[in-house]
């Protein structure tokens, strides 16, 4: 019995170790503005280390690059738009998708923005 339960304790293990690697990959944009208008897109996001990642996003006509960091189920990063520093907040979801805030410096407000892996 002992044996059985130390071998369910190690698929839980491989499993969310599974899972934290899992957040690389191709994702759908959708989100909306400050104004609540609505924008979609494709964000790549490439792992650099276990926690640690990149993510490009291309948007509405635009594209911006970023720097993220990933924490058991929440996910941030800071990206530059132009002359424009942004910060996004995520909470990873069970099904894989990433639901967030985001908002850019020195502005008022916040926008949302929902991940689906393709």
């Amino acid at each position: 019995m002992r044996t059985f339960l130390l071998s369910l304790a190690m698929l839980g293990i491989a499993s969310v170790s599974a899972a934290a690697q899992s957040i690389g990959g191709t994702y759908t944009v959708a989100g909306t503005n400050f104004d609540g208008s609505k924008y979609g897109g494709e964000a790549t996001i490439t792992l650099t280390s276990d926690t640690t990642c990149t993510i490009h996003w291309e948007t509405g006509g635009s594209t911006s690059d970023g720097i993220c960091m990933r924490n058991d189920n929440a996910f941030s990063a800071g990206y530059a738009m132009g002359k424009e520093i942004g910060l996004v907040v995520y909470k990873i979801e069970k099904d894989g998708s990433l639901h967030g805030l985001w908002t850019i410096a020195g502005q008022n407000g916040n926008g949302t923005e929902v991940l689906t892996p393709k």
